[in-house]
């Protein structure tokens, strides 16, 4: 009796502190990675929650019958894959990896997770996976371990990209994000391995909603270094990943920074409304995105402020001045397919940073360049 109450109050315990998190969390960003978030976190509180109440059956805490026991395993299970899944799509996303681009690839990658729900719904008339035996208690079946198999492939893949991504020197902005990633399922893998062999053992809850409080402050983190409107990075981010470019410069690889301003934007906020004058922004950003894709290495682009972006790229002069004019002719197109009430183009200077040039610095001497090429265009 008194290690169940112990096992209950740490499930319940890690129910109020996911359920805290997922407050805190719900509603705030509409952006789709925060969205598996918050689902991930909804599977974790019925993970927990089922838990809870299959213990609570166990010592007569709760009286109900076998059928209602087996339900709780079942819902145990189910939620653990979907956990799983969700978090495999945030991770995908926040990385910002292909895959998620295509929605095929997507809905292929549920399979694992509808072969766990066949075998789950198979194992209530046969047992292959678990049952609860005349007895009341519960057996493990001769598939048993393929549930945690089906489960856990999703973390492990993703979590294995996010290390292979930490180690590659065109990734060293974005280091901190993938080692969070990649060590994420450690104390939850750890801990249900310790469960599966000793199923008393009450730290499975625990390690996952420790985990969970990491990634959240994790996830607060980002949403203060993204711009609301763009959902690109912010001065704040852009400042830090100048910053691990000055500490790390392995490679040699030169780094430029373009500044980018939108010509006549006022104009357009004066005439159109504010409206228009974020959708205007919003394309803007959206270029630089596609621009910026294919490149031999990420670059981070960020918006500066106002009608500002800033795209800070480890490359050779060849590859940024092929971007300058890609980037151009792109908001050009997209400006032409979306037949928006205004003309819209931008003016960009470069710089090339030097190993003790500060941020600042770096910024001012690609806004002369910037308010040179200004000064020669008919559109300023």
């Amino acid at each position: 009796m008194t290690e169940a109450l112990l096992y209950l109050e740490i499930n319940l315990a890690s129910v109020a502190l996911v359920v805290i998190v997922w407050l805190k969390t719900r509603g705030l960003s509409r952006m789709v990675a925060q969205r598996n978030f918050v689902m991930a976190l909804g599977m974790e509180i019925v993970f927990f929650l089922s838990d809870a109440i299959y213990v609570m059956t166990t010592d007569g805490l709760l009286p109900i019958g076998d059928a209602a026991r087996l339900a709780c395993k079942e819902i145990y299970f189910l939620s653990t894959g979907l956990m799983c899944f969700f978090w495999f799509l945030y991770f995908e996303y926040v990385q910002k990896s292909p895959f998620v681009e295509r929605k095929s690839l997507v809905a292929l990658s549920t399979t694992p997770l509808w072969i766990l729900a066949a075998l789950l719904l198979i194992n209530i008339p046969t047992g292959i996976l678990f049952s609860i035996d005349e007895t009341g208690a519960y057996v493990r079946g001769p598939l048993f371990p393929l549930q945690y198999v089906l489960s856990y492939v999703y973390i492990v893949c993703s979590s294995a990209r996010a290390l292979i991504l930490f180690f590659r020197r065109d990734r060293v902005i974005d280091r901190r994000m993938y080692l969070t990633l990649a060590l994420f399922p450690l104390a939850p893998g750890l801990s249900g391995l310790l469960q599966y062999f000793f199923p008393q053992l009450p730290i499975a809850c625990a390690a996952i909603s420790l985990s969970t409080l990491i990634m959240y402050l994790n996830w607060t983190d980002e949403m203060i270094s993204v711009d609301a409107l763009t959902h690109l990075n912010n001065r704040k981010q852009l400042t830090y990943s100048y910053e691990q470019w000055q500490k790390s410069q392995a490679d040699g690889i030169p780094l430029y920074l373009l500044l980018i301003d939108a010509n006549k934007f006022k104009g357009i906020n004066d005439t159109y409304g504010h409206i228009q004058g974020d959708q205007a922004l919003k394309m803007i950003a959206e270029s630089l995105r596609i621009a910026c894709l294919g490149l031999p290495k990420r670059a981070n682009i960020a918006r500066y402020g106002g009608d500002e972006f800033v795209v800070l790229l480890e490359a050779e002069e060849a590859t940024v001045l092929m971007l300058k004019e890609r980037i151009g002719w792109i908001l050009d197109e997209m400006r032409k397919r979306t037949e928006v009430p205004f003309e819209l183009t931008v003016s960009i200077g470069i710089a090339k940073a030097e190993k003790k040039m500060g941020l600042k610095e770096l910024i001012a001497e690609a806004d002369h360049r910037m308010y040179q090429e200004k000064g020669n265009r008919t559109d300023k």
